[in-house]
């Protein structure tokens, strides 16, 4: 699955102004493309050659496995994506819009799978969540705010394995979320996400 042709399409007609300004992103006019910034890496992308790269530099190992989610998903988000901040008020994806598509078969999110990587080790969840250009918080015993894309914050919340309880991993959104993205956007950066917290 890969990006289609449309969606190549709509972005090369839009003002590239415009589109950093509602995403964050930085244009290069000479080069055509766009550079985005993903948890810790960068990426470039290019409407006329219809490629997304991630730059040299870059450390994208989490990447591996989900290259073809992950390009669609930001294709979308320069698309789509608002010129409005967060609220700083975190939500369940099933709160959102639409957001019952997170409690119907497959795509029920993996997290209790990431929650068994990391049942009894807190410190090597921040970790890789340092290592993915991540902040800790204070939720649980332990949480970490990444950023996928610049306006769509991803909280994640560990609670460890105990005597009485076996781990739990919650994924928050910023409540603006869905006002940038439609949920089955939204359902493959939670997918993302998780995926390059499995990686890293």
């Amino acid at each position: 699955m890969a990006v289609d042709n449309k969606a190549w399409e709509e972005l090369s007609i839009l003002d590239p102004s415009d589109v950093c300004q509602r995403t964050e992103v930085q244009y290069n006019p000479q080069k055509g493309e766009y550079s985005l910034k993903s948890f810790n890496s960068e990426f470039l992308i290019s409407p006329v050659k219809r490629e997304i790269n991630p730059s040299p530099e870059s450390d994208h190992r989490w990447l591996h496995g989900i290259e073809e989610l992950f390009n669609i998903s930001a294709i979308q988000y320069l698309i789509k994506a608002k010129c409005a901040g967060p609220s700083k008020k975190l939500v369940n994806p099933g709160d959102l819009k639409g957001g019952d598509i997170f409690f119907r078969g497959s795509h029920i999110l993996p997290l209790d799978t990431l929650a068994q990587r990391y049942r009894k080790s807190p410190q090597d969840f921040l970790l890789a969540g340092e290592l993915l250009g991540g902040k800790a918080l204070s939720f649980g015993d332990a949480s970490v705010e990444l950023g996928p894309f610049p306006r769509i914050p991803v909280t994640l919340i560990l609670w460890k394995e105990d005597e009485e309880f076996p781990p739990r991993m919650s994924l928050l959104f910023d409540s603006t979320a869905d006002q940038h993205l439609p949920i089955d956007v939204l359902w493959s950066i939670a997918i993302i996400t998780i995926r390059a917290l499995h990686c890293i």
